[in-house]
């Protein structure tokens, strides 16, 4: 909810009002039980009549019947519980997001085109990729999703954490050893296109995960990890689709004034308007 644009608007509205120019009809918020209230109070008036909304909840305990988690546990359980927990608002194909993550207006079309394709199987998905270089920090290291595609579709996702801009490069740091990476790598940003299928799939893989580590305080089920296995055992593909887009979002407080920057200046040359809802 930081404020970031010259009206007072948020990463999350930038990325709201590009998905309605891309043709999106609805947009439904998962969140945290502390935040929803002041979230609604803020975005429901701006939305109104612009969009279709839906709210719910991440909880801890919105996990199979009969499991017993930690009771220490605070921390979610990852973006793939996330877009589990949506299941009964999306019936149609949809995208996935970060709310705190400035994707640009490309990516959402790029996305939005992919998922109105006519002829398209229903577990054939996609994930929007971003030049490494146009993703890093500079105020600190970054961890990223590292993609290996064949013929246009996505073949791994690994992650790969302490990934940080040196004078001889890009590196990533791995059990305290360096190794390269090149500024093309293309990297995921969890912006994803799924159809309706995907709540099944999620499923069954959560079911697995949940089983295996409802005790433990951190571990966390993300969408590579499913998106991976999916594609090893060959039940889905994804398309790899590229944004030319400069990514940018709040990794360090310290990039808070660049991406204000950033945003005043996309506004100047006039690819948003000063203010985004009025």
């Amino acid at each position: 909810m930081d404020k970031i644009g010259p009206s007072g608007e948020s990463i999350i509205d930038y990325s709201v009002f590009d998905a309605i120019r891309a043709g999106f009809g609805k947009v439904v918020f998962v969140l945290n039980p502390k935040i929803i209230d002041d979230f609604k109070a803020i975005f429901e008036p701006r939305l109104a009549g612009k969009i279709k909304t839906e709210y719910i909840l991440q909880e801890l305990h919105n996990i199979p019947q009969g499991i017993e988690f930690n009771q220490e546990r605070t921390k979610p359980w990852g973006t793939g519980h996330a877009v589990l927990v949506a299941e009964k608002y999306v019936n149609e194909p949809f995208a996935v997001i970060n709310a705190d993550d400035f994707y640009g207006r490309e990516a959402f079309q790029v996305l939005a085109d992919f998922l109105t394709e006519p002829k398209r199987q229903q577990n054939e998905y996609a994930l929007v990729g971003y030049k490494l270089a146009n993703t890093l920090s500079e105020n600190g290291s970054v961890s990223r999703g590292i993609c290996q595609s064949k013929n246009g579709c996505l073949t791994d996702v690994v992650e790969r954490t302490s990934i940080l801009r040196k004078e001889a490069g890009i590196f990533f740091e791995e059990a305290g050893a360096e190794y390269p990476l090149k500024d093309d790598d293309i990297v995921s940003m969890n912006f994803w296109g799924f159809t309706p299928l995907f709540f099944s799939q999620l499923k069954r893989d959560f079911s697995k995960f949940i089983h295996e580590n409802a005790n433990q305080l951190k571990a966390e089920f993300y969408i590579p990890l499913v998106a991976n296995n999916l594609i090893k055992i060959d039940e889905a593909s994804f398309r790899t689709l590229t944004s030319n887009d400069q990514w940018f979002g709040v990794t360090y407080q310290e990039d808070k004034p660049v991406t204000i920057q950033r945003v005043a200046e996309l506004v100047e040359k006039g690819q948003y308007p000063e203010s985004l809802w009025s």
